[in-house]
């Protein structure tokens, strides 16, 4: 049996029913309605989600990051440290070294907070969880943690944040997920 997803932007998604295991768990409200609904989440309310998450991993989780990356570093590659500080010292450029240094860390940081709190917090970030939208399957379903990679490593594309402004952004549309409301 096929159950129709219907969402408020007039989008309307088939979803294959996954079967009841338990035969209590079939009640009155199945017998009633084969349409599940679900509204998608408002552009407001995505632009606050990247705003709040954006904030909270520039001031919070990429200096923890970038703090923790910095005494690794010193202690698995003192020598690379070393040269650094020579090269300072000496006047020449080390901003390039830092630079690269910084955009990995910012990588990871973004990669990492997203892919562990889309799966392991069943669709929330801080962003959607002040917000009240959350994160799911075009099936109505929770997000597997390739989902939540696959969404997290899609941003990453150049240009991918503009996206945003449509009613599906790319990282949704690629993986077949998108934002709703949760109250």
């Amino acid at each position: 049996m096929r159950k129709r997803l219907s969402l408020s932007q007039t989008k309307t998604f088939e979803m294959e029913e996954q079967p009841i295991t338990n035969p209590e768990e079939s009640g009155i409200a199945d017998e009633l309605t084969s349409i599940i609904q679900y509204e998608y989440a408002s552009t407001g309310q995505r632009f606050l989600n990247w705003l709040i998450d954006n904030l909270l991993m520039r001031f919070g989780l990429i200096y923890a990051t970038g703090y923790a990356a910095g005494v690794l570093l010193a202690l698995m590659a003192p020598d690379y440290v070393r040269t650094l500080q020579l090269k300072q010292a000496l006047g020449e450029d080390v901003m390039g070294d830092l630079i690269l240094v910084g955009a990995i860390i910012t990588i990871l940081s973004y990669v990492f907070y997203y892919t562990i709190c889309e799966k392991f917090f069943k669709g929330y970030t801080l962003g959607k969880l002040i917000t009240g939208t959350r994160v799911i399957r075009e099936d109505g379903q929770e997000l597997t943690f390739k989902d939540a990679i696959l969404r997290s490593l899609s941003r990453l594309v150049p240009f991918e944040a503009f996206s945003g402004f449509a009613l599906r952004p790319w990282h949704d549309t690629w993986t077949k997920t998108m934002v709703v409301k949760a109250r």
